[in-house]
This record gives C-alpha cells, structure tokens and sequence, in this order.
C-alpha cells in the first residue's frame, strides 16, 4: 500500500499580485505523473486546497481538472478542508465526487463512521484512514458562560483529544470486526507543538488553542498534518508528520526543498521517504548594498534555467537604505537581468539613524532632510511609499520655506 501525503496547495494564490496557476498547474501534472509513476493507491491532502474562502474559477478548474486527469491512475484521493478552505464550498461537489474516487471531508460528522475510510489496494482493504480537517472551536463545543480562558483551552484541547480517541477506537474496532490489522492513518489541519513555521503561515485560533500536544494524539501508525507549510516530522513517539507546501508560499520558505511524504505499508511493516517536488518557479530573497546588488543578483540568476524569470525580493542595507532615488538606482542595476523585482524593503541600523545614534546629535546640527529620513526609518514602508511620502515633504517644507 502506497499513500502520498500532502497539503496546503493554495490554489488561487496571489503572490504580491503574481498568479500562482501556472507554477499549480505544473505541480499537478507532476503529481498525476509521479503517481503513475510510482504505483501510488491514494493521495493524502490534508487541508488549504483552496487560498481562499472563495477560490477564482481558474482554481476550481484546476482543482476539477487534477480529479479527472487522476481517473486513469485508480489512485483514491482524499480531500480535507483546511482554514483557508469554505467547508460549503468542498461540499457543494462532494457527491459528485464520490463517483470519481474521491473522499471529501469538510467538516466533522455526527457519524464517525463518515469520518472512517477504508483505503484500498488492488482492491481488497489495506490501510483505514480516520479523516479529519480543520476542526472548529463552533463543531466541538457549546459557548459555557462564566468560564476563564485557561478553562476553555483545557476543554477545547479535551474535546480535540477526545474526537481523535474516538475515531481511533472506531478503526480499531473495524479490525477487530473484520478479523483484520489493518495500518491506521489519521489526518488533522492544526498547529502542533514543537513546529518551524514560515511567514507564510497564517496563525490559526481553534477557539483559544493555539497549538496541540503532539502526546494527545492516539498511537495511530502515522499522522498526515496539514497547515505549516515547511515539512517536518515532530519529534513523539507516534509518526507526526507535515508535508509542507508543494511550492513556496513566502520568501522566506525559497531555498526551502519541497516535498511530499511517502508512505510504504507492506507485510506489517512500515517506510516513510520523500518524494521532492521540483521548483516551478523560482524566487528569492536577497539583502545586501547597492555596490554588491548586481553581482550577487547575477549569481542567483546564473542558478536557474534560461527560459526562467527570478522573482526577486531586495532588503537593501547600510546607508544605501536613506536614499530617496532608492528605486530608480535598483532598476537601473536590474535591467536586461531576467529578474522581476516583487519587493523592495529597506533595512535601516539604529547606528545610521541620525537621530538614534549613540552620538549626541542636536537637532539643529540636521537638516529638514535628514530629520525627515531619519522619522522614515521608524516605519515599515515600501519604496513606492517612501517615495510618495518624501515627494509630499518636499511640497510642504518648500512651501514652509517660501513663506519664511
């Protein structure tokens, strides 16, 4: 039995007003392949199959598309619902679905037996699967007046604790009627503690629970997590895994190696391996002066195919930061480069700020200009913002100078 564990695609995703559908497309076909490839008998996508609430048509027909192209694999596919995902949405094509193969879990049932799928191989059972998404603080618990905050997290991670001990005891159940020892695989669409995350990252709240003891989880033989987008195994004695985002969410998750899980149950025994996912589109975040920009940004360019465009975020440092024509001097470095720049930050030391300075600067040693500057560096702003707002200074401090 071969199972492939992922998550967090976000399909529909804008990327500082890029589209991601071509780089979600290209994982995809990758996908269907590497199943074909590999004789793989169901697909794991443990949540944030959607960005958003209301995915753009283009993502539904990804998401449509994939399904179909994955019918002449006879691999089963399991799809949860994540944070970002609209349970009404996953379900408004859920029975259709079922012809096709596919499992859609969007919410908790009333009946676990919903909840408990039986994965098959070469058509006879080989692995049961307890299938839960993102669980609502709303579908677990009733609101309790008068209760304290510390209450409410014990009785959340209780009732958290509690779901997953119950679908546990369902699958064991199942093998003891069935006469069976089939592997049990559970699923889940939070943040356990003890992770790494990434920018990208949306912190999740289910009610006030912020992250789940890894210990509270039922000795399942392994655990498909969904929701932090770097691939991890957590350190328990159960197997706790996040397969990560498919493609890079944020900058900083670039240099990230992308990955599934594999997961291999044969003769009462069990590998995990990673299967790596190629980078569809590559982008990368680099910090340094004007003076060493177009070497470095030459190197990183040198790195990918010659039909790629780099997405590139620039953190600009030392005094180069102050400079008012910051953006123009970085287009000019940048051009005939197959780069598009995304974003343009500035880092200012305390040690260059004028007015933070270890130096006893009196104001009246600056000019406008440099106390001006100098406020600019307390604020997050983007070049374009700056610029904007040092075009307006300009205005008002020549008009204040005229009417002296």
């Amino acid at each position: 039995m071969r199972i492939l564990h992922t998550s967090d695609w976000h399909l529909g995703q804008h990327f500082i007003g890029r589209s991601r559908a071509a780089e979600h497309q290209a994982f995809l076909l990758w996908l269907v392949s590497q199943v074909k490839a590999l004789n793989i008998d169901a697909i794991i996508v443990a949540g944030d199959i959607f960005d958003t609430a209301t995915p753009p048509s283009y993502a539904r027909e990804l998401y449509n598309q994939f399904i179909v192209e994955l019918q002449s694999c006879q691999c089963q596919l399991v799809m949860l619902a994540g944070n970002h995902d609209a349970p009404a949405v996953l379900n408004e094509s859920k029975a259709l679905l079922q012809h096709l193969n596919t499992s859609v879990i969007a919410n908790i049932s009333e009946d676990l037996n919903q909840q408990l799928l039986v994965l098959q191989h070469q058509g006879q059972p080989a692995t049961l699967l307890c299938a839960i998404p993102f669980l609502r603080a709303r579908d677990l618990l009733q609101s309790q007046a008068g209760q304290s905050a510390s209450d409410k997290q014990q009785s959340l991670q209780q009732a958290i604790a509690q779901h997953y001990q119950q679908l546990y005891q369902l699958a064991q159940q199942y093998n003891t009627e069935h006469k069976l020892n089939l592997p049990v695989v559970m699923t889940g669409h939070l943040t356990t503690v003890g992770v790494s995350r990434s920018e990208s990252v949306r912190d999740i709240y289910i009610g006030t629970l912020d992250a789940f003891a890894a210990n509270a989880f039922p000795p399942a033989d392994y655990i498909a997590l969904g929701h932090i987008h770097q691939s991890q195994q957590i350190k328990a004695d159960t197997d706790i895994r996040y397969s990560g985002s498919p493609i890079a969410l944020s900058f900083d998750e670039a240099t990230q190696q992308k990955q599934l899980w594999l997961i291999e149950f044969k003769d009462g025994d069990k590998t995990v391996s990673t299967l790596p996912v190629p980078c569809f589109q590559p982008l990368l975040s680099i910090k340094t002066d004007l003076a060493a920009l177009k070497q470095k940004v030459q190197q990183a360019v040198a790195a990918i195919a010659a039909t790629d465009t780099l997405w590139l975020e620039l953190v600009i440092t030392e005094t180069d930061a102050y400079l008012t024509d910051l953006q123009q001097r970085v287009e000019t470095e940048l051009q005939d480069l197959p780069v598009a720049l995304l974003r343009l930050r500035r880092q200012r030391t305390a040690v260059t700020n004028p007015l933070a300075s270890d130096h006893d600067t009196q104001l009246s040693e600056l000019t406008p200009q440099q106390v001006w500057q100098a406020r600019l560096a307390g604020e997050e702003l983007t070049a374009e913002q700056q610029q904007q707002l040092s075009k307006l200074h300009g205005k008002v401090l020549a008009t204040v100078l005229e009417a002296k």
